[in-house]
C-alpha cells in the first residue's frame, strides 16, 4: 500500500499534468484519481477491506503576489515557485519556496560547499539547493536575480510544498 506522503506526491504530479485520470494497482491495492472541482482519492484494498477516503493534499495558503513581470512568471523544470514575501516594508524581498514535499539539502554532497550563503548574489538560473523527494534529487533554481538575505531552513530538514526556503532581495 502506498504511504500518505507518496499519495500526496502523486496528487500533486497529476494536478500539474494534463492527465485527467490515473489508476495505480499494487499487491491487491488500487488507487484511482480523477480531476474535477472537488478532487478526492479513494484507496481500495481488493482483499475485501472497507475503502478509505484520503483527502487531497492541502493547498498552501495564498501568498500575496508581487506585480506580474517576467521574473515572477518564469518557471524552472523542477517547478519551484517564487512568491512575494509577506513583508510590506520591502517590496523587493521575494521568497523561494519548495515546489514539493521532501528533504532540503544546501549542497550537492555532504562534503561540498553550500550552493548559496547569506549575502551571495544569485541569477535566475542559479541552483540554490536540492530537495530530495522519493529518492530523486531535484535541483531548485532561484528564478529571480538578487541577493540571498536569509536561509529559512536547516540542512536535512523536511520541507513542505510551498514552504519558504530562502528570502531574496530582488535586483
Amino acid at each position: 500500500m502506498l504511504k500518505i506522503q507518496e499519495i500526496r506526491e502523486l496528487i500533486k504530479l497529476i494536478d500539474e499534468s494534463s492527465i485527467d485520470e490515473f489508476t495505480f494497482e499494487q499487491n491487491g491495492s488500487k488507487v484511482s484519481m480523477a480531476k474535477n472541482n472537488q478532487p478526492t482519492v479513494q484507496a481500495v484494498n481488493q482483499s475485501g477491506a472497507t475503502p478509505a477516503a484520503v483527502p487531497p493534499a492541502p493547498e498552501p495558503a495564498p501568498q500575496p503576489q508581487a506585480p506580474a513581470n517576467a521574473e515572477n512568471q518564469a518557471a524552472d523544470p523542477a517547478g519551484a515557485s517564487v512568491n512575494a514575501a509577506a513583508s510590506a516594508a520591502d517590496a523587493d524581498l521575494v521568497a523561494i519556496t519548495s515546489p514539493m514535499v521532501g528533504t532540503f539539502y544546501e549542497s550537492p554532497s555532504p562534503d561540498a560547499e553550500p550552493y548559496v550563503k547569506k549575502g551571495d548574489p544569485i541569477q535566475k538560473d542559479s541552483v540554490v539547493c536540492i530537495v530530495e523527494a522519493m529518492k530523486l534529487m531535484n535541483e531548485i533554481e532561484a528564478e529571480v536575480n538578487g541577493e540571498i538575505v536569509d536561509i529559512l531552513v536547516e540542512n536535512g530538514q523536511l520541507v513542505e510544498y510551498g514552504q519558504e526556503m530562502f528570502t531574496v532581495k530582488r535586483k
